[in-house]
């Protein structure tokens, strides 16, 4: 068998890259899919915006949550699902997919551009793509895509077209300024402190730090892009009927509010615990996921060739070192924040693959296959209620064969990780499909029985009782919250029509009548539960049966009782 660095090598690269795209898209409308709480709470504004038949003031049930990001996701959102008519997970995540994919494309053509070679952009665009936090944040209904794109795009800009394009007075800056601008009206106007710092940054490298020609000629580029950014992301304020709330909700509560230490000292939280420095440190190989380690690798072999790395290298450093300055300065620190920069990493990736130590990728191969083997015994311990199929155990198969190919043939080692990272990732898809079939769904007749009734459902954060909205289209939601530690007997007193979760072996109560009744696997578990989890009690924490059940009390509820995800 040849390695893909011969003839084929093109061929290879291209179903590799098909792969990836299949990836992205299987398993869209998973209820279970990894993503981030918000996308609850996006879906929610974005329904109640639809449904006023306005694109401004965005709209929300939510105390405080209603002017939480810029209008442009809930637009995408609008217009995705044609005004909510098309309501469901695939419509409201689509664009999310395309917009990483884009985001891979960019990667794609940077990397063959600095190399002249097709293998380094593909390799780039996988490696993209097999970050696990591309992948979590990159097809749900989130901010995170477009942001992704659109202030990555602008370093691409100049990357691609360099010299010429840091030359340009007023065409390039302009169309920065433009690409900016929509990122902030994805995200934050705030994002001008990292995007300009980097923007100066590189201009002042190109210069070779020579400070009065960078005053002299690029000064007023960064004011022209700084001023176009601004003003676009002020046409919100221009067309929105309420801009003292946008003033009130996003610019003091959603943005000053990140250097809120909340009851903490904000230089204990810079030195200690996890919205530290060293956690924000450690975001960028976290967020690689399954290629942490060739990502930590990366950063040593950029140290020791300080000297000689070339000046495109240099400049994507100074993207990601801008974003890490900037970020390490808010009270609330995340990896999260570094996403935009993953691009940059995984071009970096690309362009320091052979000096990349082999044994990183081998460990990339052997966490795949781990990850492998927990869903083959989770699977496995869920037989007697889930019925997994042919190809979900043909690519717990498939998937270690190319990692022990890999691991064998030094040859094939570093073109098989990538790869055997985005299969691990299907298969994790695969074993959460179960869930949103038959066995994770409520069925017709459910869904049918509590069209237009008021259904109380169990929730543990702010706007998760919308997810549910998807499994009973028609019904009227409300929640309750786990917190409040409502026993079944509690629940059936209260509520005429609620959503109980229990053991997978438990019985609801006896005297209610049982409507439907799902799989669920449960998300949030306390300290307790965690700690079970890990003396290996993963089964009866991480599963449950959920009941759709109709309780003999018709006592009205009360306000407190319907606002348990608020």
């Amino acid at each position: 068998m040849r390695r893909p660095a011969d003839e084929s090598r093109p061929f290879w690269y291209l179903t590799a890259l098909l792969l990836a795209v299949f990836v992205y898209f299987y398993g869209l409308d998973s209820q279970h899919l990894p993503r981030n709480g918000d996308e609850d709470v996006y879906a929610h504004i974005t329904r109640l915006t639809a449904q006023s038949g306005e694109w401004l003031p965005l709209q929300s049930g939510l105390e405080q949550m209603r002017n939480t990001k810029p209008p442009l996701l809930f637009w995408q959102g609008i217009v995705a699902t044609n005004w909510g008519s098309e309501w469901d997970r695939w419509h409201l995540r689509y664009p999310s997919v395309l917009y990483t994919l884009l985001t891979a494309l960019l990667v794609f053509l940077l990397g063959r551009r600095l190399t002249g070679e097709y293998a380094a952009g593909a390799t780039a665009a996988l490696t993209f793509l097999a970050f696990f936090s591309t992948y979590r944040y990159g097809r749900p209904f989130l901010v995170n895509p477009a942001e992704t794109f659109w202030f990555f795009l602008p370093f691409f800009t100049l990357l691609y077209w360099r010299p010429v394009s840091f030359e340009s007075r007023r065409l390039i800056p302009l169309v920065l300024g433009i690409e900016v601008g929509i990122g902030m009206l994805y995200k934050s106007f705030a994002l001008l402190a990292p995007v300009g710092l980097a923007l100066a940054w590189w201009y002042l490298h190109q210069r070779r730090y020579q400070w009065r020609g960078f005053i002299l000629h690029d000064a007023a580029k960064l004011l022209l892009i700084g001023i176009v950014s601004l003003a676009l992301f002020a046409l919100w304020f221009v067309f929105d009927p309420d801009p003292q709330a946008v003033w009130r909700e996003f610019v003091l509560g959603e943005n000053a509010g990140k250097f809120d230490a909340h009851g903490g000292s904000y230089w204990a939280q810079l030195l200690w615990g996890g919205s530290s420095i060293w956690a924000l440190l450690l975001g960028y190989p976290m967020n690689a996921g399954l290629l942490a380690f060739p990502v930590a690798a990366l950063f040593v072999i950029a140290w020791r060739r300080r000297y000689r790395l070339s000046d495109e290298e240099k400049l994507l450093w100074l993207w990601m070192a801008a974003l890490f300055v900037v970020f390490a300065i808010p009270s609330q620190r995340s990896a999260r924040y570094l996403l935009e920069a993953m691009p940059a990493v995984a071009l970096l990736c690309a362009l320091n693959w052979q000096r990349l130590p082999r044994w990183t990728f081998i460990t990339t191969l052997v966490a795949s296959s781990l990850v492998l083997a927990l869903l083959a015994w989770l699977a496995l311990g869920l037989q007697s209620a889930v019925d997994y199929g042919v190809g979900f155990w043909a690519l717990l198969v498939l998937t270690p064969g190319l990692a022990g190919l890999a691991l064998f043939k030094a040859a094939w080692t570093r073109d098989l990780s990538n790869m055997v990272a985005l299969l691990a990732l299907l298969a994790l898809a695969a074993f959460l499909q179960p869930f949103d079939g038959t066995a994770g769904r409520y069925d017709a007749l459910a869904r049918q029985s509590v069209q237009g009734k008021a259904v109380w459902v169990p929730c543990n954060f702010r706007a998760q009782d919308e997810g549910y909205r998807f499994l009973l289209p028609g019904a009227e939601v409300h929640g309750y919250s786990e917190g409040w530690q409502l026993t079944p007997d509690a629940l059936k007193t209260r509520y005429p029509l609620f959503v109980l979760q229990l053991p997978l072996q438990a019985q609801p109560c006896a005297d209610c009548t049982v409507i439907g009744q799902r799989l669920e696997i449960r998300g949030r578990h306390n300290s307790e539960e965690i700690k079970a989890m890990l003396r290996g009690e993963v089964l009866p924490h991480l599963f449950v049966r959920e009941w759709l059940l109709q309780g003999p009390a018709t006592a009205e509820t009360t306000e407190m009782q319907k606002e348990g995800c608020r």
